[in-house]
Order: structure tokens, then sequence, then C-alpha cells
């Protein structure tokens, strides 16, 4: 939704950065590696560019720590982290006090991709496994695919799936035109997960619709 001069396609707060999906953030990161179990926030806006004094207002007013930054031609990514909740929290309203933005003015979340492969097959997961940055996926194991826009939603997917059930977290891209998520695990396990998944976008497009609730207090 736009309001001001900014379309603020993505707000998504993290409570605990689960170990797995920390470490993924810090292997590609160009900045200040997130801890595990640090706290976390991605805002997306567009126009790109923007994002830069987006970045500059949260840092001038909280002690929260810049990690993952993305500019693309039409949207522009932020991720802040602190192991303090609040520090992250007033991160995020910072920016929304100095746009006139709400949080709920964000973007709905679109799931494009739902998918789960049971007993995976030895070609497939070496394929996985082959065109992936994080865990191995073996043979006989179940993978869970998800697609989703705006991408950085996917994020807040990918960690409560973590909390949710024993997985290995193999591929996560939050930005661009769509983002992905694929992790591996027992069946029951990633059935688990996958709910989990699904239930925390499924929350925060009730919020966004209704206008009702908050993520940053």
């Amino acid at each position: 939704m736009t309001t001001s001069n900014f379309e603020l396609r993505t707000l998504t707060f993290i409570d605990s950065l689960q170990p797995q999906l920390a470490q993924f953030i810090a292997k590609d990161n160009r900045v200040y590696d997130p801890s595990e179990y640090d706290s976390s926030l991605f805002i997306e806006i567009a126009p790109a560019m923007e994002i830069h004094s987006m970045i500059d207002m949260a840092l001038k007013a909280t002690n929260a720590r810049l990690s993952s930054v993305v500019t693309e031609r039409h949207f522009g990514l932020m991720q802040v982290h602190h192991p303090d909740q609040g520090e992250v929290m007033e991160a995020g309203n910072a920016v929304l006090r100095e746009t006139g933005l709400n949080e709920n003015d964000r973007a709905e979340v679109k799931i494009l991709t739902n998918k789960i492969i049971r007993g995976v097959e030895q070609d497939h997961a070496i394929m996985f496994t082959g065109t992936t940055k994080g865990n191995m996926v073996v043979a006989g194991e179940s993978v869970f695919i998800m697609e989703a826009t705006p991408a950085a939603y996917l994020t807040i997917a990918c960690n409560e799936a973590l909390k949710a059930a024993n997985i290995k977290l193999v591929d996560i891209k939050p930005f661009g035109a769509t983002g992905r998520l694929i992790m591996t695990g027992p069946e029951s396990e990633i059935d688990s997960a996958a709910e989990a998944a699904i239930n925390s976008l499924d929350k925060l497009n009730e919020m966004q619709k209704s206008k009702v609730g908050t993520q940053l207090g």
C-alpha cells in the first residue's frame, strides 16, 4: 500500500532468529552478522534507493545493527537485528514515524507455491544439494518448497518452521520478485514445519486486512 511517497512492501519482525536461519543470513552477509536468537526486522520498500534513508533512520534511532541490504530495480530491502527485541521494534517504529506509514500498510503475502515432495529420489536430492548453500538433502527425506511474494516474508515462515519441527534449512531467497524457501527432513517433521510456515503468513495477512494487531508493540 502507498502512503506518502513510499510503498511498504514488507515489514516483518522475528522475535528470535533460529540458529540455521541466523547462520544462513550470515553466510552471504556484507555488514554485521546476526547472532543466533537475535531479534530481527525486515523492511522492503519502493522506490528501491529510498531504503538507504530508512536504514539511516533506524540506525540513528537505536542500537540495532545493520545486516542485509538488497537494492534492485524497483524494491529495496533492509534487515536489522539486536539481542534486545525492544531495540529492533523501535528501529521499525522509527521508520514508520518518519515516513507516515503504519505497519499494516504493508502488502498482502501471496503464497505462489506450497509443495511437499515425499520420499525424494536420490537424483532429485543430489540436485537440491548441488544448488544450495545450506544443508544437504538425502534420498528418502521429504522436501518442503514454498514460493511467496513479497519475498522477505519467507524469513518469518522459515523461522516459525524451524521452531516447530526438527528439520534442515536447504535454501532461502528472501528478495526479488518472488522468494523461495526449501527445507528437508522426515515426513512428519516436514508436515509440521509446513503447517507452521503457512500459519505464520496467514496470521500476518489477517492483521494486514483487519488492521488489528501489531508486530512492533
